[in-house]
C-alpha cells in the first residue's frame, strides 16, 4: 500500500491513521500537508493516579509494569505500544511519537503504591509498553526517581530500552544489582547504520547501545540482549552478528522476539516498507505471513511472541545455535524480594 506520503527525517512514519475508535477522520490537504515545516513534539499531563500496572499473560515475564509515559519519542515503525495510544483518542501513527503524555507523578505515586499493605513484593518491569529512556528523560528525570523509589525499597525491578540513557543511572542500577534486584535489557534490532536511521530513528544508535552494555557490565549489572523485534526478511540474517556483538560487550543472556503488528500497525508498516525497502517488501510481508499463520498478525498466546511454521523454526535455530557459539545464556534469572523493605510506610498518607 501507499498512501502518497514521503518520509519525514527523524519520524518512523509520516502521517496519522485514523483512530480505529473514532467515527471521524481529519484528512490533510496533500499540498498542504507536503509544504508544512516538520511537527514538533508536544508533552501532555497524564493525572493517573495509579501507576504499577498487572497482567496475567502467560507471554509476558512479568505481572507488574510501570510506564512513565504514554507513546515515544524513539518513533520505531514497528513498535507494538503504537495502537495503545488509540485509547487516548490519538492515532498511532505520527501522533504516537508527537504526543507524548506524561506522568509526572510516577516516582511519588509508585512510593505510595509500594508501600501499600497490598502490595506483594516482586519483580516490577520498567517499562514493558513505551522506552522509560526516552528523550525526554533527560531533562524530567522520572525514570531515575522511579528507580530511586525501587532502591529505597529494595524492590526488584527489571528495565528493557534502546536508549544508552540508561547508563546514567548505572549507580543506582548497581546498587539493586548488588542484592540481585535488577537487571537491564539493551534491545538491538539491527547493526546496519543506514537501517537504524528509519528503522528507529530516534534511539541510540547500534554502537551506543553495545558501549552501553560493556559500561553496565563494569558496573556489576546483570545485562542482556534482546533481538526485537526479528523482522522476517529484513534483520533476522543479522542475529548471529548481534549476538556476537553483544557477547564481546559484556551481555550476559539473550533473548528474541519476533514482529507483531497489531491493528493499525500493519498498514504503518507496509506503508513503511513501501517508503524505504521497496525492493524487499513483498519477501517481508511474504515471511511475516509464513510465520503467522498466513496473516500479517497473530494474537494467539503462545505463538504471537516467536511464530510459527518452518521458517519461524528457522529463526528459532538460528537464534539457539548463535547463543550457545557466543556461551549467552537464556533470557534474564529471576530476581529476588529477599532485601525488600518498606521504610516505615511514611508514604501511605499520599493521597490524604
Amino acid at each position: 500500500m501507499s498512501s502518497g506520503q514521503r518520509p519525514i527525517r527523524g519520524r518512523g512514519t509520516a502521517h496519522n491513521l485514523p483512530n480505529r475508535f473514532e467515527r471521524l477522520a481529519y484528512e490533510p490537504d496533500p499540498e498542504f500537508a507536503a509544504s508544512t515545516t516538520r511537527p514538533k513534539t508536544l508533552y501532555l499531563r497524564d493525572t493517573s493516579r495509579s501507576i504499577i500496572s498487572m497482567n496475567d499473560s502467560d507471554d509476558l515475564p512479568f505481572r507488574a509494569s510501570v510506564n512513565p509515559y504514554r507513546g515515544c519519542e524513539h518513533g520505531c515503525v514497528y513498535c507494538y505500544a503504537r495502537p495503545s495510544h488509540e485509547f487516548l483518542g490519538f492515532s498511532a501513527g505520527l501522533d504516537f511519537e508527537t504526543r507524548i503524555v506524561v506522568k509526572e507523578d510516577a516516582p511519588e505515586i509508585l512510593r505510595h503504591e509500594l508501600a501499600s499493605p497490598k502490595w506483594t513484593p516482586q519483580a516490577v518491569m520498567l517499562s514493558g509498553n513505551t522506552d522509560c529512556y526516552q528523550l525526554i528523560d533527560r531533562r524530567l528525570q522520572l525514570t531515575r526517581r522511579c528507580l530511586e523509589v525501587f532502591a529505597e525499597f529494595r524492590n526488584p525491578v527489571s528495565v528493557i530500552t534502546k536508549n544508552a540513557l540508561v547508563t546514567r543511572d548505572a549507580d543506582l542500577l548497581g546498587d539493586l544489582a548488588s542484592v540481585d534486584a535488577a537487571t537491564v535489557a539493551m534491545s538491538i534490532t539491527t547493526l546496519d547504520r543506514s537501517l537504524w536511521r528509519v528503522l528507529e530513528p530516534r534511539t541510540s544508535n547500534p554502537e551506543r547501545r553495545l558501549a552501553a552494555i560493556e559500561e553496565l557490565n563494569a558496573a556489576s549489572i546483570p545485562t542482556s540482549v534482546m533481538v526485537a523485534p526479528v523482522i522476517p526478511g529484513l534483520n533476522d540474517h543479522e542475529i548471529p552478528a548481534i549476538l556476537e556483538a553483544a557477547r564481546k560487550a559484556g551481555a550476559k543472556s539473550a533473548g528474541y522476539i519476533m514482529l507483531r503488528l497489531p491493528h493499525s500497525l500493519t498498514d504503518l508498516f507496509e506503508e513503511w516498507l513501501e517508503l524505504h525497502v521497496p525492493g524487499r517488501r513483498k519477501k517481508v510481508l511474504d515471511r511475516i505471513r509464513s510465520v503467522r499463520g498466513g496473516r500479517l498478525n497473530d494474537t494467539r498466546f503462545g505463538t504471537r511472541m516467536s511464530g510459527e511454521g518452518v521458517f519461524a523454526q528457522q529463526v528459532r535455530r538460528l537464534f539457539e545455535i548463535s547463543r550457545r557459539k557466543h556461551g549467552l545464556g537464556h533470557e534474564q534469572r529471576d530476581l529476588s524480594t529477599a532485601r525488600y523493605r518498606n521504610p516505615a510506610g511514611r508514604q501511605l498518607d499520599f493521597f490524604g
